[in-house]
């Protein structure tokens, strides 16, 4: 299999083991690799219906911007993450999707993808899970600007990010590399990059966690889970938070 696909197969094997067969139709519907700089939307809001991508590397940032310009981002994709699925069903794209690194994806098509889950039932069964587990993290991300307060909310979001690079294989037990921005976490959790910076802050002077120079390090993990009442059951992973080092 490609490198650029053993991401989404390794997510994708998290709900059922594929087998040779179906990786292979995988890496059929996934043929162009394409690259994007940072800062130049993938899709965008009101685009009619083309191509989704399979993220490869780096990441990217899902929004809607308001008519006043102010941008609330919806969520964050990071490598074997779907970029635009709903837009191929969709007749025009209902957001925008924004590398926040350079990026590299592999394009698909409506009928690619509809050719390959008739070719391989299983394979369209462990993307329809992907897809209900990004829903429900969207679900959970809405409970988090409505009703947690800033240090539960940022918790929430770094111990989130942390189970989804796991799966992947972009984590270690208790660190991952995380090119977010303040001003990225201020619009993605409806705070301030100013709050976000005292929230931080106070989280490293109490021994919690450090982010600094594109670094997340969780010093008091159990703690991080008690703050933010973390219980990863949305995820539907099996492996357990901070089960021990890649």
């Amino acid at each position: 299999m490609p490198i650029e696909l053993r991401p989404l197969a390794r997510k994708l094997g998290a709900f059922a083991v594929l087998s040779d067969d179906e990786l292979a139709v995988l890496e059929a519907v996934s043929r162009r690799l394409r690259v994007f700089p940072p800062g130049q939307d993938v899709i965008h809001q009101g685009q009619e219906r083309r191509s989704a991508y399979v993220l490869a590397s780096g990441w990217t940032s899902s929004y809607k911007l308001l008519p006043d310009g102010r941008r609330q981002i919806v969520d964050f994709q990071i490598p074997g993450d779907f970029l635009g699925l709903r837009s191929l069903l969709f007749r025009t794209s209902d957001h925008n999707i924004m590398p926040v690194t350079r990026i590299e994806a592999s394009e698909v098509s409506i009928q690619d993808l509809v050719g390959g889950f008739n070719r391989a039932p299983r394979l369209a069964a462990a993307v329809l899970w992907a897809a209900s587990r990004d829903e429900a993290m969207v679900v959970e991300h809405l409970v988090g600007v409505g009703r947690r307060g800033p240090r539960e909310r940022l918790a929430h979001f770094f111990l989130e990010l942390h189970a989804r690079l796991r799966l992947v294989g972009f984590a270690t037990a208790t660190s991952f590399d995380c090119p977010l921005s303040q001003y990225h976490l201020a619009d993605a959790l409806g705070l301030t990059a100013i709050h976000v910076n005292r929230v931080l802050r106070g989280f490293r002077e109490a021994d919690l966690m450090r982010f600094q120079k594109g670094k997340a390090e969780f010093l008091d993990p159990a703690e991080l889970v008690r703050l933010a009442d973390f219980d990863m059951a949305y995820l539907d992973q099996e492996e357990p938070l901070l089960s021990g080092a890649l």
